[in-house]
């Protein structure tokens, strides 16, 4: 049988109203409980708790009491139970002290405490039963307390802590992103798998009171997300909404933006991330992927400097780091933050699915936001379409690549430059890739053959034969110049969408 401390018999018979006035209950160990009259303490048993009864439950008096904890000592019982409410002396209380007696003081019926504390020293199934029981109710209290303060701020910890209090055992919440929210210990937000309650121990009183334990607690983590977050979550459909619309509507929004709380005004670089399967492309992402990378993002970032907003886009999500103008390395704290939000989805999606980000630059006002997020898509669109998967693509601050992302972000420009190159395509993807590859070649080596066969690896024959083809089936004047600089421009566009 476990050793039971005084302290552990007052916590599970505190809803009787049992509480220590004098002494300390700490350390003191008990093998058992008794009822006795006060002229019967002289026969108490050797630490055990006495439970003292008067008769007709009158009130002792004060030089009652101080018999009665005198012959306690001298009996060397473990602690002495009063039944009633009624105010010790301080010398009572100096008497006890000196003793080392816990004097105990209880509104509960004797034989009622004396049960309860025979359960909690003796243990066994009543026990176990008993102290689960007294654990969810004052977990359940805890829950309450903290919802009523609207704190939300540590309401973890003090369910924990009451949890481990009760039930004698130390309670901790294990972070498993892979916890099914079936299981019984599981603590999820919605369904979103935060961990497992654990206790640190097998006890029976834990094993029954864990699955309320964690039921409760995952409540209580959805009004703390609620209270720290709702905010966020309330501006990412605008969010979405600002990076696509029309650019005649972005003053609407963006006054919309900043009723909500969104800093335009600041420099914002954007990620997107997209989840693609590694053999399904089309396949949808897992349904709780969303709300769990959500769930640690908002988490993640809740205590940076900078300031993080959130959206999403079917299974795309959309990051914002926003700060003043000017910032240094904005884009690499952003780099930062997503590296580990990769990592959790891939942990939580497992190894068939791959992650890639784009990397928005820093730019200032809504525009600079929707120019940001742009260049963010289009560099996680190429990189996917090009076979990079689960990689994270910047795009440069200056250089050509930027004005053809920019191209190749605009639906419009990107239909006009395909359309050129469109009779290509009947040629099939693996040929088509190659006529492209040869006209660039050709193209921004100034219509040379020999530096476009050089670069090709190919006879400059073979290049002439190429590009006759080429020009016959794109019905393209190659010697003139505009010509040429449309074909250049719409090659190195298709390119970037292109293995």
């Amino acid at each position: 049988m476990a050793q039971v401390t005084v302290a552990d018999v007052i916590l599970q018979a505190e809803h009787l109203g049992a509480r220590c006035v004098a002494g300390s209950p700490a350390d003191v160990l008990v093998t058992g409980v008794e009822i006795l009259a006060l002229d019967e303490l002289n026969d108490a048993t050797e630490h055990a708790i006495a439970v003292v009864t008067t008769p007709d439950g009158a009130v002792p008096r004060p030089y009652q009491v101080d018999i009665a904890i005198r012959r306690a000592i001298a009996a060397g019982c473990a602690a002495l139970v009063f039944v009633g409410e009624f105010p010790i002396a301080e010398t009572s209380r100096a008497l006890a002290g000196r003793g080392g007696l816990p004097v105990i003081m209880s509104q509960g019926i004797a034989s009622d405490l004396a049960v309860l504390m025979d359960r909690t020293i003796r243990g066994g199934a009543e026990e176990a039963m008993s102290r689960a029981e007294f654990a969810i109710q004052r977990v359940i209290a805890a829950s309450a307390a903290e919802t009523e303060q609207a704190s939300g701020v540590g309401v973890r910890e003090a369910i924990l802590e009451v949890a481990s209090t009760t039930l004698g055992v130390p309670v901790t919440l294990v972070e498993d992103a892979g916890a099914s929210w079936l299981e019984p210990d599981a603590v999820c937000i919605g369904e979103i798998p935060i961990g497992r309650v654990h206790a640190e121990r097998d006890d029976p009183a834990a094993a029954i009171a864990l699955p309320v334990i964690a039921s409760v607690l995952s409540r209580a983590l959805q009004r703390e997300l609620h209270g720290r977050f709702g905010s966020v979550r309330s501006r990412a459909e605008l969010i979405i909404e600002l990076i696509f619309a029309e650019s005649s509507r972005i003053d609407g929004f963006a006054m919309d933006a900043v009723r909500a709380g969104l800093p335009l005004q600041l420099s914002h670089a954007v990620a997107w991330l997209t989840p693609k399967h590694v053999s399904d492309p089309d396949r949808r992402a897992p349904t709780v992927l969303a709300p769990s990378v959500e769930l640690f993002a908002l988490q993640l970032v809740d205590q940076r400097d900078e300031q993080w907003h959130l959206a999403m886009r079917r299974d795309e999500i959309v990051v914002i780091a926003s700060e003043e103008l000017g910032a240094p390395d904005h884009q690499r704290r952003l780099r930062d933050v997503m590296e580990r939000i990769v990592a959790h989805a891939s942990s939580v999606a497992g190894p068939e699915w791959t992650f890639t980000v784009g990397l928005g630059t820093p730019q200032s006002g809504a525009a600079g936001l929707r120019q940001s997020a742009t260049e963010a898509r289009v560099a996680a669109e190429a990189a996917i379409a090009g076979g990079r998967f689960g990689t994270m693509e910047a795009t440069d601050v200056t250089g050509l690549r930027r004005v053809l992302l920019d191209f190749y972000a605009s639906p419009l420009s990107r239909t006009l430059l395909d359309d050129i190159l469109s009779p290509l395509d009947d040629l099939g993807p693996e040929r088509a890739a190659i006529a492209v590859r040869t006209l660039l070649a050709y193209l921004s080596h100034r219509n040379s053959l020999v530096r476009a066969g050089a670069e090709l690896n190919l006879h400059p024959n073979a290049v002439n034969y190429r590009i006759r083809r080429i020009e016959q089936s794109l019905e393209l004047d190659l010697a003139d110049p505009d010509v040429r600089f449309a074909a250049e421009l719409a090659c190195r566009v298709r390119l970037i969408g292109m293995p």
